[in-house]
């Protein structure tokens, strides 16, 4: 029968393992330290729509919300319907307006926007759109602002008076309409004009008047990545004045 047997490790062991350990270290550590923690961005904001902010050349998607899209609109209490696309972008508005706006990054999402979290002063952005009803949580994404739709709900506050379409909805419904006219399904058009290379996503409010002309060079895109990273940027909101 065979016994293992346990020898103590050597000196020289010993000696080589501590040395690795007081090399790596300094890596290690200096590693963890240059790993980025939220960054802060701070300044007078322009609103690009419901959700979205733009502050010093930074466009920042507000983090956890989803509001109503520009063209869309949402019923009344009792009959008939309002521009809940357009008052959430105005809602935004007023919240911001000549105020100092901190946002901090949580990350970007997949079309290269600043994930953030929005406040003036001590009062959290993101949380006063839910709460008056501007917004839905995105609880695709988030649970954050759950408490703040409850509230807004109860009251039947904004977009919880009538009946509305989640966003996410109205952008799937308006996506897969215009996807059965688009060549291969890539519903986004791309438009030339004086302002440069636009690219208007279905739920656009001036998709329905834009005409592709490839003759002009202008053309269709899958993707909001795909006509990003080709050189087109999005639409103008032509709310307030804002770009979009």
């Amino acid at each position: 029968m065979s016994v293992l047997e346990l020898r103590p490790p050597s000196r020289r062991l010993v000696a080589f393992a501590l040395a690795g350990v007081l090399f790596f270290s300094p890596l290690i550590v200096g590693a963890e330290m240059l790993r980025p923690g939220p960054v802060e961005i701070v300044g007078q904001a322009r609103v690009v729509d419901g959700d979205t902010l733009e502050i010093d050349g930074h466009r920042i998607r507000l983090e956890g919300i989803d509001a109503p899209e520009t063209a869309q609109t949402c019923g009344r209490r009792w009959f008939g319907t309002w521009s809940c696309g357009k008052s959430a972008a105005k809602a935004l508005s007023d919240l911001v307006a000549g105020r100092r706006i901190t946002c901090r990054s949580m990350g970007r999402d997949k079309y290269g926007r600043i994930l953030g979290v929005c406040s003036v002063g001590e009062s959290d952005i993101n949380a006063e759109m839910v709460r008056r009803g501007y917004a839905w949580a995105f609880v695709k994404y988030s649970r954050s602002y759950v408490a703040e739709e409850a509230e807004a709900r109860e009251a039947r506050a904004g977009i919880w008076q009538g009946d509305a379409e989640p966003a996410w909805i109205f952008r799937a419904n308006r996506w897969e309409s215009a996807g059965t006219d688009a060549p291969d399904g890539c519903a986004i058009k791309g438009n030339v004009s004086g302002n440069g290379r636009i690219y208007h996503m279905p739920w656009s409010p001036w998709y329905g008047r834009v005409k592709v002309d490839l003759d002009r060079g202008e053309r269709w895109f899958c993707s909001e990545d795909e006509a990003r990273q080709t050189g087109w940027r999005p639409t103008v909101a032509g709310l307030l004045g804002l770009s979009r």
